[in-house]
C-alpha cells in the first residue's frame, strides 16, 4: 500500500538499539526506510544492527548538545537525507520526590526532553529543504497520569506532549508533521527494572490493562510506520496512546 510506503525515506531513531526504539526501527525498515540507530553503547548498537535490515549505527550521547547535533548531521550525511526523526532516547530514576538530587533531575530532563528539542531543531533544516518530514516524540502514560516514583520522568514526558504541539504548529507550514506516541506498560529493560523496584506493579498493570498483557516493543512498529508515512500527512500535534486500553480504563 503506497500510503504506508517508506521506500526512499531516511530515518533516525534515537535510543534505537533496544526496547521501544528498536521495535519502531524495525517497523520503519520493514516499510522500506533506511534507518540510522543512535545509542551510547556500541555493543548494543552492533546487536541492534542484526535486527534491523540495512540499518547503520551511530554512537552518540544525546545529553550532550554537541553530540546530539552531530548525531543528526551525521545521520543526514550518511543516509543522504533525513525525512524522519524518532526522539525515543530516555531514562528514568525512581525515587520519592523529596529524595531526588538536582543532578538526577537534570539527567532525566536532559535525556528525555532537552535532547528531543535539540535533535528536532537540528533536523528542521534538513526536512524543510527536502520539502517536508516527520518527527515522532516518545511520551509515556506518565504524560497523562501521575505516579509517586516518577517526578522528573513525568515532568519530562508531559513536556514532550506540549513541545510536540508547539513544534507542530510552528512547522506545519513547512510540511513537517510532529506527533507524540504515549506507550503504555511495555516489556523493556526499563520497565523490567520498574517491576523489580515497585511492589505489585506487574499485577496492577495487568489488572488495569483491558488487553490483559504488557505490550512488547513490536507493538510500536505499526504506529511508527503510520506516523512516518503519507497516511498521516494531515495529522499533526497529536499524542496517541499505544497501551492496550490502559488509559481509557475507568
Amino acid at each position: 500500500m503506497n500510503l504506508f510506503d517508506l521506500r526512499g525515506k531516511a530515518a533516525l531513531v534515537t535510543g534505537g538499539n533496544g526496547g521501544i526504539g528498536l521495535g519502531m526501527a524495525q517497523g520503519l525498515a520493514a516499510a522500506g526506510a533506511r534507518v540510522a540507530i543512535a545509542g551510547r553503547d556500541p555493543e548494543k548498537n552492533s546487536q541492534a544492527l542484526k535486527a534491523v535490515s540495512g540499518a547503520i549505527a551511530l554512537q552518540a550521547d544525546v545529553r550532550d548538545e554537541k553530540s546530539c547535533r552531530a548525531m543528526v548531521e551525521d545521520a543526514a550525511k550518511r543516509l543522504g537525507r533525513l525525512d524522519i526523526l524518532v526522539n525515543n532516547a530516555g531514562i528514568n530514576v525512581r525515587k520519592q520526590p523529596q529524595e531526588y538530587s538536582i543532578e538526577e533531575w537534570k539527567l532525566v530532563m536532559d535525556t528525555n526532553l532537552t535532547s528531543a528539542f535539540v535533535a528536532s531543531q537540528t533536523a528542521y533544516a534538513h526536512m524543510k529543504n527536502a520539502g517536508g518530514g516527520k518527527i515522532v516524540n516518545i511520551g509515556s502514560m506518565m504524560s497523562i497520569f501521575g505516579a509517586s516514583f516518577t517526578t522528573p520522568y513525568a515532568a519530562s514526558k508531559g513536556g514532550i506532549v506540549q513541545m510536540t504541539r508547539a513544534l507542530a504548529t510552528a512547522w506545519a507550514r513547512d510540511n513537517i508533521q510532529v506527533n507524540a506516541v504515549l506507550p503504555g506498560w511495555i516489556n523493556t529493560a526499563l520497565t523490567r527494572g520498574a517491576r523489580e523496584q515497585v511492589k505489585g506493579l506487574n499485577e496492577n498493570v495487568l489488572r488495569r490493562t483491558p488487553a490483559g498483557r504488557w505490550g512488547e516493543p513490536q507493538d510500536l512498529a505499526g504506529i511508527a510506520i503510520f506516523l512516518c508515512s503519507p497516511a498521516s500527512d494531515f495529522i499533526t500535534g497529536t499524542a496517541i496512546p499505544v497501551d492496550g486500553g490502559y488509559s481509557v480504563q475507568g
